[in-house]
């Protein structure tokens, strides 16, 4: 991947000049002043330094003004933010939420878990704390696995009929991102439920006041979602995935805390897992954030997934090496607990990655797969409807994808195979996405997956349908590093139907 550095040497260059001038001006006022100048000399020497002032993109007040105009001058974008929840890790953690919002001066919370998870140890942890704390809650334990539109809506009138302050989800990115849009929409009661989804499906309008503090506790080791502004739904009448993109939307805190991952059942700590892969493979491939276009014309604009970038590369790193030393063992031995802890910061760690990086086309694709899903129901997942699980719908186009990513990043296509355990020591860079692709398919072999979408119920016939649901996933789809056409998207599913 090539990113240019002209930009960035002419601004230090210019950078450099400012504070050159600055500096002199600055020494010249200081010996006006201590020879008590004329009231005329100091005013001129002030009104020298404010037109010397920094020019350059960080500093400058002036620059910030005219953002929106320099911006208009080239198609790309020319900086990335970095933004993340406060994390709080280790075991046992979970006691300390009671004492959490105590200190925010809570006087109601919310705590939004699913089914199945309130009856478990996690939930009873969280609720013991906030007893101890003294702090009045109620609990909302109706969240839908891989939540859709209405299951959203239904969280959200829940969530409306009281006064809360404070907000708590006890489980998996379902919970988590239930909770957010519960958040949001309280705190805009005039809203429109379609105001704040991504465009095209909504409006995608910008968040701009500030929601309640949410703090959360995950219980899987997979989306990262105690980290990311971004909460991912089904929206029924199209039958795909879309969602909510902000930075308003984060956690203030997620309490990670391993002894949790110990009650994840073999699948879903697999499908989990797998989830975590596809975000640090698909961020650290995904477009360069210089490259990604439109140029936002204020900060506020500024997308939260905005390409690969030198600080979300070294999250992905970390974690595709995470799992390539541990996810095996979390999923064959429930109780190895240093496997599970281990997935679980890698999780964290690849969702700081993506949710400033963003990912690509495996997650694109996926939204259909799930949305679309027929009568295949996951095992080990306790729910009472079809489902294709997040991290499975992902995973299962990935070595389709990068097989064809690779031609526009090969180097990092076959940095990543090599972490994940290929020997690439006489591979050709024009080999990387096959080598990649292999060394998925391996993996992905060794860990039981069904093979391929015709696996999970799918057929030929069903291609278009995916394709159609693939497209307005442009939030996402738009970071692949390479160009992509309906008639490439048709290509990777028939190419997915099938993995060994």
């Amino acid at each position: 991947m090539c990113q240019t550095d002209t930009f960035a040497t002419s601004a230090t260059k210019r950078s450099n000049k400012d504070r050159l001038g600055q500096t002199g001006l600055l020494y010249q006022l200081h010996f006006a002043t201590e020879a008590m100048a004329g009231r005329d000399r100091v005013a001129q020497l002030m009104r020298q330094l404010a037109s010397a002032a920094c020019r350059c993109p960080t500093h400058s007040q002036s620059y910030h003004k005219d953002a929106g105009k320099y911006c208009t001058a080239r198609n790309t974008d020319y900086a990335f933010e970095m933004a993340s929840s406060n994390i709080r890790y280790g075991e046992g953690v979970t006691r300390e939420v009671g004492m959490d919002v105590l200190n925010m001066g809570a006087r109601k919370v919310c705590v939004m878990t699913d089914e199945n998870l309130s009856r478990l140890p996690p939930v009873k942890s969280v609720l013991d704390s906030l007893t101890q704390s003294g702090v009045p809650y109620l609990v909302y334990d109706s969240v839908r696995v891989e939540p859709t539109d209405a299951s959203f809506k239904e969280a959200i009138a829940f969530a409306r009929k009281e006064d809360f302050d404070v907000f708590v989800a006890v489980g998996g990115g379902s919970v988590i991102d239930t909770c957010k849009a519960a958040n949001l929409y309280t705190c805009h009661p005039e809203a429109d439920f379609l105001d704040f989804v991504n465009a095209p499906i909504g409006k995608g309008q910008p968040i701009t006041r500030a929601l309640k503090p949410l703090i959360a506790v995950p219980t899987t080791a997979g989306t990262g979602s105690e980290t990311t502004g971004v909460a991912i739904f089904d929206y029924e009448p199209l039958k795909a995935k879309t969602g909510i993109a902000s930075r308003a939307l984060r956690p203030v805190l997620g309490i990670v805390d391993p002894l949790h991952t110990l009650h994840m059942p073999t699948r879903v700590a697999a499908n989990s897992g797998f989830d975590v892969l596809c975000h640090a493979l698909e961020s650290y491939t995904a477009l360069p954030y210089s490259e990604r276009s439109p140029c936002p014309p204020t900060p506020l604009h500024r997308p939260a997934y905005q390409g690969s970038n030198p600080i979300s590369d070294v999250w992905a790193r970390q974690a595709l090496h995470i799992v390539a030393k541990y996810m095996k063992r979390a999923v064959r031995d429930p109780g190895d607990l240093e496997a599970r802890s281990s997935m679980h910061l890698a999780s964290v760690f690849a969702g700081i990655g993506f949710g400033n990086a963003g990912v690509h086309l495996c997650h694109g694709m996926s939204y259909p797969i799930a949305g679309n899903v027929k009568t295949y129901r996951a095992k080990d997942y306790n729910v009472g409807h079809p489902v294709v699980p997040h991290g499975l719908s992902v995973v299962v186009t990935s070595p389709a994808v990068f097989s064809f990513t690779a031609s526009m990043c090969p180097d990092r296509h076959l940095e990543a195979a090599h972490i994940l355990g290929a020997d690439i020591s006489s591979v050709k860079l024009a080999d990387a996405g096959l080598v990649l692709a292999d060394t998925l398919r391996s993996f992905l072999f060794d860990l039981q997956v069904d093979d391929g979408l015709s696996a999970l119920g799918y057929g030929t016939n069903d291609i278009p349908a995916l394709v159609k649901g693939t497209l307005p996933q442009e939030r996402v789809t738009k970071l692949s590093p390479r160009p992509h056409t309906e008639e490439d998207l048709t290509e990777l599913f028939m190419a997915s139907m099938k993995l060994y």
